[in-house]
């Protein structure tokens, strides 16, 4: 591990990171065990080339709030649901809803910025420690890290695509098209939902305009696996092939509640590889799995780091 981190997480950058860290929406948990620490260092130094499946739990730590964590998570928080795929494609009235709280969250959304996780898992990727991030977020945080060699398993907010020509353009120009058309649109809000859009009344998106596919005139969708839809064969296989091919799979911030994600746990044990897991809370596959840390990744991952090295922060 000292090979690994040392030489690419400088102490200064680690500080600052962990001192920018908010933790409004990561749900109580108690410290790590040094024995934990110890067990997840020796996981990693023996698996070279790390298979990584990351969840909402590494990015609360940026002030995104997660769906289902115990008191700060979205369920926990209101009883509104995310809109499904069906709902979505079925209702010109739910379109617009949608659009409009999410024209109103994007600014917000769009300017989050990675944690000490997301720039720990760039580094090891630089070093070749990790051949592969697979993502269920869609909020581009491992992107903005640094990070390459990434497949966002439910798509990306940041891009939008036409459900009937497969066109796509970027959510930054669709912004600038929303403004346009709706120039009275006066909305601000500091509490966004995981998927980038904000609580609003119906008076306000009653009258919200909604522009049609510049290419053939079709319906605008995110570029997100919305509940109740599939994610895409090919990115299921492009999956199975990177945890077929890699050493192990290391879970960061997931309970694996979808069968998406579930999946993935399927396909490694069928692979026989070595599965470890970093949470806070209960996950679907604890009982199948090599290793379990409980705990915030943002805390464990830079103490791992520090179990080679104690003293660098001090100098």
């Amino acid at each position: 591990m000292r090979d690994i981190l040392t030489r690419t997480v400088s102490p200064m950058r680690l500080c600052t990171h962990l001192f920018k860290s908010s933790l409004a929406f990561v749900p109580k948990c108690g410290p790590v065990r040094t024995e934990d620490l110890m067990r997840l260092k020796e996981f990693i130094n023996k698996h070279h080339r790390l298979c990584v499946l990351t969840g909402a739990g590494i990015s609360t730590e940026s002030g995104i709030p997660d769906y289902r964590s115990a008191e700060v998570g979205l369920y926990a928080r209101s009883d509104r649901r995310p809109v499904l795929y069906k709902e979505f494609c079925d209702s010109e009235r739910i379109r617009r809803r949608y659009w409009a709280r999410n024209f109103v969250g994007w600014p917000r959304f769009s300017s989050l910025k990675p944690n000490i996780t997301h720039l720990i898992l760039k580094d090891l990727e630089y070093v070749k420690n990790i051949g592969c991030i697979v993502t269920q977020n869609v909020d581009n945080l491992h992107s903005k890290a640094g990070s390459k060699k990434i497949i966002e398993l439910h798509g990306t907010a940041f891009k939008v695509k036409c459900l009937n020509c497969d066109h796509k353009i970027c959510r930054y120009k669709l912004q600038e098209v929303f403004q346009e058309l709706n120039p009275s649109m006066i909305a601000t809000t500091q509490i966004i939902r995981p998927d980038g859009d904000v609580e609003l009344s119906q008076e306000q998106v009653e009258d919200f305009n909604v522009p049609a596919c510049g290419n053939c005139g079709g319906i605008l969708k995110p570029d997100i696996v919305f509940f109740g839809d599939n994610v895409p064969r090919d990115i299921v296989q492009n999956v199975k092939t990177n945890v077929e091919s890699l050493d192990a799979l290391l879970i960061l911030g997931t309970s694996l509640s979808t069968f998406s994600a579930y999946r993935i746990v399927l396909q490694a044990i069928d692979a026989k590889k070595p599965i470890a897991i970093i949470n806070i809370g209960k996950t679907r596959a604890d009982e199948m799995i090599n290793l379990r840390v409980e705990g915030r990744c943002g805390d464990i991952l830079p103490k791992v780091w520090q179990l080679d090295a104690p003293n660098n922060l001090m100098r």
